[in-house]
């Protein structure tokens, strides 16, 4: 098997869907001998920010000299970007290989009828980066839950801690239509007598984890212990310069990660790296702080090009696209074009009225997945911004249009999920050839 037949397979799994539930990742785990309890880890969930995070506490332990296992989705461009081991994504025969070696495992498995299902691809690629993670002997895996927490086939580690970002209203299809609901999804990452360390501003939500952490007495830290714990010094081009106070010591850290929401995040980072140099191995403050600002991440305010200026952003729900604003509103005067593109189950409307506003133009379009909205269908619920509304059906065609909207000092930011990110990132080079 080589790497394209490997991710036709993978895509084949997609027809499974999402799928909550241990059972499967259990049952496949086992008969890989468990690779999951080789290596420690630190799980890290969250309705936003939790990618950011791992890439913040990744770098921060590499910079020790351990060998870091990252494990994050989704992808903007190639599937091998999920697994990685200290910035190094997992290499093409490697992926082949292991997915060759784990596929005839599980059809061993449902032959036997040991297993009833086949894998969904977030199961599948689990068991893979495990399996990748043991086999590479990582001192620490970084771990990011997919979706929810609770019945995540992530959770199906024992880490040294758990960590949770932020708590908002995002697929609520699975996960429940309250703060409180989320909240209980996401605490299920919470596990017995081990820390979790949460970010959590939310006062419905932070009540919600507090008790969970109290019923299976595990330590609680709060990132914000209080609500000045984290002040802005200054702007540093478009980065941001922060002061942060946690049990007594001031911290100064300008994070790599552009926005004002990033200093929480790298907040979060800074509290589980002390919480790990206390149960697991001494981190150095001077290598925390330096983690924080030179860590990568891409697709997150991400400068693509400087002329014409280009910043995607994978903001997909309230939230994040709230952080987006805030960005537009102190770093970028005149925004010339906003290209958006969304999920159709997402509160497309409750997100235009954030983000379209300061937008000269704004260009809607599709980025091929089954559950994207078109652009029609966005239009139709975006009422007061259809004047300066285009409908461009692709997004290399939404790119060549933005192109021709703007010069070279104008401005383009295309947000509203990371798989039109990861377009965007495929084909602004063949746009700039042009």
């Amino acid at each position: 098997m080589n790497f394209r037949e490997a991710t036709l397979y993978l895509d084949s799994l997609q027809l499974f869907g999402i799928k909550f539930g241990l059972d499967n990742i259990r049952i496949i785990l086992k008969a890989l001998d468990n690779p999951q309890d080789s290596f420690a880890s630190v799980l890290i969930g969250g309705t936003n920010g939790k990618g950011s995070v791992c890439a913040f506490l990744s770098k921060i332990v590499s910079l020790h000299g351990y060998k870091v296992g990252l494990y994050t989705s989704p992808h903007l461009v190639s599937v091998r970007e999920r697994i990685k081991i200290n910035d190094q994504l997992i290499s093409e025969e490697d992926f082949a290989k292991l997915t060759a070696f784990l596929k005839k495992r599980i059809d061993e498995l449902i032959v036997a009828g040991k297993l009833l299902t086949p894998p969904t691809y977030f199961e599948f690629l689990t068991a893979l980066a495990f399996t990748y993670f043991a086999h590479q002997k990582i001192d620490l895996g970084v771990i990011e839950v997919g979706l929810g927490g609770r019945y995540d086939a992530t959770n199906i580690l024992e880490p040294l801690c758990s960590v949770i970002t932020s708590i908002g209203l995002d697929h609520e299809k699975y996960l429940g239509s309250t703060l409180a609901q989320i909240a209980g999804e996401k605490g299920g990452i919470i596990k017995s007598g081990r820390p979790v360390i949460t970010a959590v501003t939310a006062e419905e939500a932070d009540l919600c984890l507090q008790q969970k952490a109290a019923e299976v007495k595990a330590p609680l830290v709060k990132v914000m212990e209080q609500k000045d714990s984290l002040r802005i010094l200054n702007r540093k081009g478009f980065k941001t310069e922060f002061k942060f106070i946690w049990r007594g010591e001031e911290y100064t850290f300008t994070p790599s990660l552009l926005g004002h929401h990033q200093g929480l995040n790298a907040a979060c980072a800074l509290v589980v790296a002390d919480i790990l140099s206390r149960i697991w191995r001494p981190l150095e403050r001077s290598k925390i702080v330096a983690g924080l600002e030179v860590a990568h991440w891409e697709g997150r305010l991400e400068i693509l090009s400087e002329e014409p200026l280009v910043i995607i952003d994978g903001a997909h729900n309230p939230s994040g696209i709230k952080a987006l604003r805030k960005f537009i509103d102190e770093f970028l005067p005149s925004l010339d074009v906003l290209i958006f593109a969304c999920m159709r189950d997402k509160r497309i409307a409750e997100m235009a009225e954030i983000v379209f506003p300061p937008a000269k133009n704004i260009i809607l379009t599709r980025f091929p997945y089954h559950r994207s909205a078109f652009p029609q269908e966005i239009y139709q619920r975006v009422g007061v911004f259809q004047e300066k509304i285009i409908m461009v059906p692709e997004v290399f065609q939404a790119l060549q249009k933005a192109r021709e909207i703007v010069s070279s000092r104008g401005i383009i930011v295309a947000a509203g999920s990371l798989y039109l990110v990861g377009e965007v990132k495929k084909y602004w080079p063949l746009v700039e050839k042009r």
